[in-house]
């Protein structure tokens, strides 16, 4: 009589891998992704940040940027606007000045927020094209407007048309150009 032995089979589980980008460097330009990723940034960027998955500032961090995004965890400095789909946290090491939107905000105690926030649960709901139009900077409102860019610089300096100084640039927000539009301003 032969013996067999009984293997107990495990089923195959196939696990994908997560998508992790640690940049620890310093960079310039727009840095937009398609696919969730979880993105950690420890050293310096500028320009525009558009994500998907998670946003992780770190400690050391310094950004010059708009950032979007759907759930974004600051620790270091940011000097600009922030649109997340789904949370925003700063802990207690973390810098921001620039406005907020998003439908869930945490702000740890000694973290530091200059700025305006606007929480709507029904932001949840916004798609990320729709976030993105929210806010603009010189050369996004000339393309809206369909003008040139140094129109839109001369209106923002001249106090003509609604802008926020940020940083080295303007920042526009949306539906107060297109009330601007409405009330027939454009002179």
């Amino acid at each position: 009589m032969a013996f067999r032995s009984k293997k107990k089979v495990q089923p195959e589980v196939k696990v994908e891998k997560e998508k992790v980008l640690d940049v620890d460097a310093s960079m310039q330009g727009t840095l937009a992704f398609k696919d969730p990723v979880n993105l950690r940034i420890n050293g310096s960027f500028e320009g525009k940040l558009d994500t998907k998955g998670s946003l992780t500032i770190g400690q050391n961090a310094r950004i010059e940027a708009d950032i979007i995004g759907e759930d974004i965890i600051i620790s270091g400095r940011v000097l600009g606007n922030v649109a997340a789909s789904s949370r925003l946290s700063l802990t207690r090491s973390a810098h921001l000045e620039g406005d907020i939107r998003t439908p869930s905000l945490s702000i740890t105690e000694g973290a530091v927020f200059k700025g305006k926030c606007q929480m709507d649960i029904r932001e949840a709901g916004l798609k990320r094209s729709t976030i993105s139009e929210m806010l603009m900077n010189v050369e996004d409102l000339a393309k809206y407007l369909e003008v040139d860019a140094a129109s839109v610089l001369d209106w923002a300096q001249k106090g003509r048309i609604p802008a926020e100084k940020a940083g080295n640039g303007w920042k526009f927000e949306r539906a107060k150009v297109d009330a601007w539009i409405a009330s027939e301003k454009i002179k």
